[in-house]
């Protein structure tokens, strides 16, 4: 198949849609997609309400939307501290924190810098020494070996102003905690395939058997998200509950092994508070004691006041699976993308963003 054209033919997205609707369920399922990636996508093509037996739940897959708002107000210490240069990826800047954004630091005068890669830090480090360089690493197993890299080569170099403070996360413990989480009603997942590029198919076999809910690792396009829920439809039908590798033209069992291989040798495992799912065991990632003098969060007195969330976002609730953007009394009223309220109505992969975007608009 042709990559680009083929896997969004409308003709084959159709035909998919017509197979999955003939597959006879005895209920409604909800099948949670942990990546906000997958939800645009859904929304994008017309697929969210495409199956008649299927309801799609959103997840939290997007590590802008889970970033607490303590973490956020730490970034905002640091980006203000003076003689600095504060980067980080994504949409993070615009998320925010308790009395402000590092979209407003950075209009006040603030150096911060969203960056396309880790690594343009190096160039930054090399042009500033005498400044100090703060790198706020945020993202799922897709990104942290690319802090991993940096770090090594910053290591290599002997580059003494550049400082982490890492908010990596993972998938299989979230998913744990919201499969333990009575409130959640999840019958099957749809598993982003970038993730699964690292940490393999195998990391999704111990959940799928203990909790008996089957998982498709799926791309992003419409025929691998088609392709995907005809999958998770027969599974419903079959009570079975297997790991199907829809992405198999990329994700092996095992994973990508060098990737994973520096993950371990940088970070170790630690509790993380995933914003709107509470604090997961081992949810997150952080330096090893060995790298405490690239530890931002160590080398720097760092104090904030957090203030608590507003109360009428839905933002939690949507992370957690047990509402959707639709449910919010602010949604695309008092929150909008030029004015957000809650991270979700912020990020490019963010469940209200994707609402506003494709519903709303």
């Amino acid at each position: 198949m042709n990559l680009i054209k083929d896997y969004k033919d409308a003709s084959i997205v159709k035909k998919l849609i017509s197979l999955a609707n003939q597959i006879e369920l005895d209920r409604v399922y909800n099948v949670m997609e942990i990546c906000g990636g997958h939800t645009h996508s859904l929304v994008k093509y017309g697929l969210i309400n495409a199956v008649k037996n299927i309801n799609f739940i959103h997840g939290p897959g997007c590590p802008v939307c889970v970033m607490p708002k303590q973490r956020l107000d730490e970034a905002v210490f640091l980006a203000s501290m003076p003689n600095t240069i504060f980067c980080t990826l994504a949409d993070l800047i615009k998320v925010p924190a308790s009395n402000t954004s590092l979209e407003k630091l950075r209009a006040n005068g603030c150096d911060i810098k969203a960056l396309y890669s880790p690594l343009e830090v190096l160039k930054i480090a090399s042009e500033n020494k005498d400044k100090n360089i703060i790198f706020f690493a945020i993202g799922f197993e897709t990104t942290a070996p690319m802090s991993a890299v940096l770090l090594e080569k910053i290591i290599q170099n002997n580059i003494k102003n550049v400082f982490f403070h890492i908010n990596h996360v993972k998938v299989p413990e979230p998913v744990c905690a919201l499969l333990d989480d009575k409130e959640c009603n999840i019958d099957g997942f749809l598993a982003p395939s970038h993730v699964s590029v690292i940490i393999g198919k195998n990391a999704y076999l111990p959940l799928a058997k203990k909790y008996k809910k089957p998982f498709t690792i799926s791309g992003f396009e419409p025929v691998d998200l088609m392709h995907s829920i005809i999958n998770l439809c027969l599974q419903f039908k079959d009570k079975s509950y297997e790991v199907y590798n829809e992405y198999s033209r990329i994700v092996q069992d095992e994973g990508n092994i060098q990737a994973l291989n520096l993950i371990n040798k940088y970070f170790k495992s630690c509790d993380f508070l995933f914003r709107g799912v509470g604090v997961i065991k081992d949810g997150g990632m952080d330096l090893k004691d060995e790298y405490a003098k690239y530890d931002a969060k160590k080398v720097f007195d760092i104090k904030v006041q957090t203030k608590a969330e507003n109360k009428l976002c839905k933002c939690p609730s949507i992370l957690k699976g047990i509402a959707k953007p639709s449910d919010c009394e602010i949604f695309a009223k008092a929150c909008t993308p030029a004015h957000p309220v809650g991270s979700c109505m912020v990020s490019s992969e963010g469940a209200c963003a994707a609402y506003y975007k494709y519903i709303k608009a």
